[in-house]
């Protein structure tokens, strides 16, 4: 099983929660009481997908989080490379020269790309408003590719 990181499923139960808010602005606190994931965890990443611009971030007593574009035209691509950079399911990639025993004889290494660009594309297929849909029963952590 290839597995995404912690932070980037979280990042899309915290994405999928602001989709399926009635409220324009939600606070860390808010987002965490609606999701399950743990305080520090939602504002460590609200601020992160602030950052990369799936969010916009409001100060004051009606501040918050919102979406920064609709759900529509963000994708769980997006979300994830706003948490973990590129999409790349190898170190050899983008490690340091030497990382790899196999760097001078492996024959997959220069398959990867496409490899990484078919993933790419397929999280790019889905977008945020398909699973805030597809989300009924409530939004928790369960984000996994199956290898």
């Amino acid at each position: 099983m290839i597995r995404l990181t912690n932070l980037a499923d979280y990042a899309v139960v915290v994405m999928t929660a602001a989709a399926r808010s009635h409220c324009p602005r939600l606070s860390a606190g808010q987002v965490a009481a609606m999701t399950g994931v743990p305080a520090p965890t939602v504002a460590k990443l609200l601020g992160t997908l602030a950052r990369g611009g799936l969010l916009t971030s409001t100060r004051g007593v009606a501040g918050g989080f919102g979406l920064a574009r609709p759900a529509a035209e963000i994708t769980v691509a997006d979300i994830v490379e706003a948490v973990d950079g590129p999409i790349q399911l190898t170190q050899c990639l983008h490690g340091h020269p030497g990382d790899c025993a196999l760097e001078g004889t492996c024959g997959v290494r220069p398959h990867w790309p496409l490899i990484n660009t078919s993933v790419r594309a397929a999280l790019a297929a889905v977008t945020l408003a398909d699973i805030a849909a597809s989300a009924a029963g409530g939004v928790r952590p369960a984000i996994a590719l199956e290898a």
